[in-house]
């Protein structure tokens, strides 16, 4: 199995819903996001997928956030905006761009902090 990450950041506020303590007012984060692509064959050029190819449909993901309340965002009107809950919305839009490719994702990982990371998976 191969596998390939790209990681790019964005900034946003947030506010939790059901929670007592500090993240439950109104904060911002540096956000850092890795996805991670495998594959068991590479492609004619010996890749998994193309980084730039990857970076793209990363970035296209990450506008929905950046520079925004992420919870006034449609999605997470209804759902807390969780570092959990962010991982899989990711996880989810890449996927979406990713029908009929011949790689898969395999993980979406999110930092708020440097030494705090939420993972989501299939």
């Amino acid at each position: 199995m191969y596998e390939i990450s790209v990681v790019m950041n964005f900034s946003a506020a947030h506010n939790l819903r059901d929670y007592k303590g500090k993240c439950e007012k109104l904060h911002g984060h540096n956000w850092q996001v890795e996805a991670v692509f495998a594959s068991q064959i590479l492609d004619k050029s010996g890749m998994v997928v193309d980084f730039q190819v990857a970076k793209k449909m990363l970035e296209k993901v990450l506008r929905y956030f950046d520079h925004c309340y992420v919870n006034d965002t449609e999605y997470f009107k209804k759902v807390n905006p969780t570092s959990e809950n962010i991982a899989q919305f990711i996880f989810d839009a890449l996927g979406r761009k990713m029908k009929r490719k011949k790689y898969g994702l395999l993980r979406v990982g999110v930092w708020e902090t440097q030494g705090s990371r939420a993972t989501y998976y299939e």
